[in-house]
């Protein structure tokens, strides 16, 4: 016998026309017909408020409005496939189809991962934006030993040049090359007595360089990853406080604002260095790599996390009516 789930709210009268259908064809199309009020859960009444009536069975879905021939036409071809899944010498096959549900481990862990995935994602963007900083507070107080392991994980995936990173207890925030023409501001040179030229040595230097207590020392991240990440965890934030119901920003756009700026400022920096020298030497400024860092961060967030929610929505509903099914809190009438 197939299981017709029947979606529905009070005071619909398509609702109520779609019980009656289904009555009617009980005994052409015997089914187990289980009736949800989607009103009884925020993620149901969310997948569904404004399409009640709604018809599952199998794999098949039926959303209002529809007739008794539709209907007719639904079941029955749900009908036919479980009878088909049924003739097949397929073990594993038949047990899925004559299996009742039950809720699991991994189905409470799916749902509440479907509904707290932004939360998840949010703590994991605070731990790793977090290390970067905590790191430089551990060199200050004397705890190197383990500000050395931050600054080496993090070491590989970031360049940690000291001339694009920011500091923390020092004079400056920053201490920008002097290629850079940053006004107000001392150099990284002139803070540091250090080379700032593009030759090998001096950019492994700048690399190893953590700081000191005049300068102060090095967030374990450079500018522009904190930028990135940071703006990362701002839309996260707002994402989580609209409900998650903040539209995916279009492709193009994405294109346009968040990656162009970023390639046009890291790219031509690069290429006007050693080895390439395509064209006159250009060290891009603190303000460019921050401002390039949060239009990528911020976009690529707002391009992908809405992405997620579509997907996410979807195990919600599913677990949702799994979970009403299993613990019987539905109304069911044959």
């Amino acid at each position: 016998m197939i299981t017709v789930t029947l979606y529905t709210r009070d005071d619909c009268h398509l609702c109520e026309q779609a019980h009656l259908d289904l009555k009617s064809l009980q005994s052409e199309l015997p089914h187990r017909l289980v009736i949800i009020d989607v009103d009884d859960n925020k993620d149901l009444l969310r997948a569904y408020g404004f399409d009640v009536p709604v018809v599952e069975t199998g794999p098949y879905r039926l959303k209002a409005p529809f007739d008794l021939t539709e209907l007719r036409i639904t079941l029955g071809a749900a009908q036919d496939r479980v009878q088909q899944l049924e003739s097949l010498d397929i073990p594993k096959e038949k047990k899925s189809v004559q299996s009742k549900q039950s809720w699991t481990r991994a189905d409470r862990f799916s749902y509440w991962f479907g509904r707290h995935y932004m939360m998840v994602l949010n703590l994991i963007v605070i731990f790793y934006l977090g290390l970067p900083f905590l790191a430089p507070v551990l060199t200050k107080v004397g705890a190197e030993g383990p500000a050395n392991l931050i600054y080496r994980g993090y070491g590989l995936v970031c360049h940690q040049l000291a001339y694009r990173s920011f500091f923390l207890f020092g004079e400056q925030l920053v201490y920008p090359r002097a290629a850079a023409e940053v006004e107000g501001l001392y150099t990284y040179s002139e803070a540091t007595g250090l080379g700032e030229e593009s030759k090998v040595e001096d950019i492994l230097t700048a690399r190893r360089f953590i700081g000191n207590d005049n300068v102060g020392y090095k967030i374990a991240l450079c500018q522009r990853d904190v930028a990135i990440y940071a703006s990362i965890l701002l839309f996260g934030v707002l994402f989580s406080l609209s409900g998650r119901r903040i539209p995916a920003l279009p492709w193009y756009l994405w294109i346009l604002i968040g990656m162009v700026p970023i390639a046009l400022d890291g790219m031509s920096q690069l290429l006007s260095q050693p080895p390439f020298n395509f064209w006159d030497f250009r060290e891009s400024t603190p303000y460019l790599r921050v401002l390039t860092g949060v239009l990528f961060g911020f976009t690529t967030a707002w391009f992908g996390y809405p992405l997620v929610e579509e997907s996410m929505s979807d195990a919600r509903r599913i677990m949702a009516a799994k979970q009403i099914r299993v613990q019987g809190d539905i109304k069911t009438k044959k």
